[in-house]
């Protein structure tokens, strides 16, 4: 059977960790600042800021994840009831006393599985000369539909060792022409992690 057509981008997708370890599911819950005003989806960055909560890190060229956002519980304050949901809604009104908790997968070694983007949401792909080589994010806007994340990596690399993005390999079942990859496997890059970095937020 063929490998689905990748037509859209779907964020970072964690597939296992680096050595061909095992991703289990393990995660961390990070609290978020109540009212925090920016969505976040399935498959986002996120990041540590000063106050200890976490927030959507909109970098491209430069980014500074503790991880990838998966989820979200709070209680909801109209209702009273406990969400989980797959995206966290801007502005979320919680009970009073409350908190919100996002799932991050915020190991450093943890891989991810991603779409190759021209610009925007247009998907392309890289050779495999890519491999080994850094990327730049692409922040695309992710679905209140679905709770999916629409980011992606673009398909111009280099090997300046500040760009956020690694490729460890390129998804061989995706190949549409001779050397043409549009989903690659990566990690968050050495120093661009937070866990990684000796600067504190």
């Amino acid at each position: 059977m063929a490998y689905p057509i990748v037509s859209a981008p779907y964020g970072l997708k964690p597939i296992n960790l680096i050595g061909g370890q095992v991703f289990s599911g393990a995660t961390r819950q990070m609290e978020m600042a109540s009212g925090y005003a920016t969505n976040i989806f399935y498959g986002d960055l996120v990041k540590r800021v000063a106050a200890g909560t976490i927030e959507k890190d909109t970098g491209t060229a430069t980014a500074t994840p503790c991880g990838v956002f998966l989820g979200v519980s709070f209680t909801n304050a109209s209702t009273g009831q406990v969400q989980q949901q797959q995206f966290y809604p801007a502005s979320q009104s919680i009970k009073s006393g409350t908190k919100i908790f996002a799932v991050v997968a915020d190991d450093p070694d943890t891989l991810f599985q991603v779409a190759v983007v021209s610009a925007t949401t247009a998907i392309t792909g890289v050779g495999i000369s890519a491999i080994g080589n850094n990327s730049t994010l692409v922040q695309n806007a992710g679905s209140t539909t679905t709770g999916n994340s629409a980011v992606a990596i673009t398909a111009t690399t280099a090997v300046t060792a500040t760009l956020p993005i690694r490729i460890i390999d390129v998804v061989r079942d995706t190949e549409t022409t001779a050397d043409n990859f549009p989903e690659v496997i990566v990690k968050i890059n050495f120093g661009m992690h937070q866990y990684n970095n000796a600067t504190g937020v």
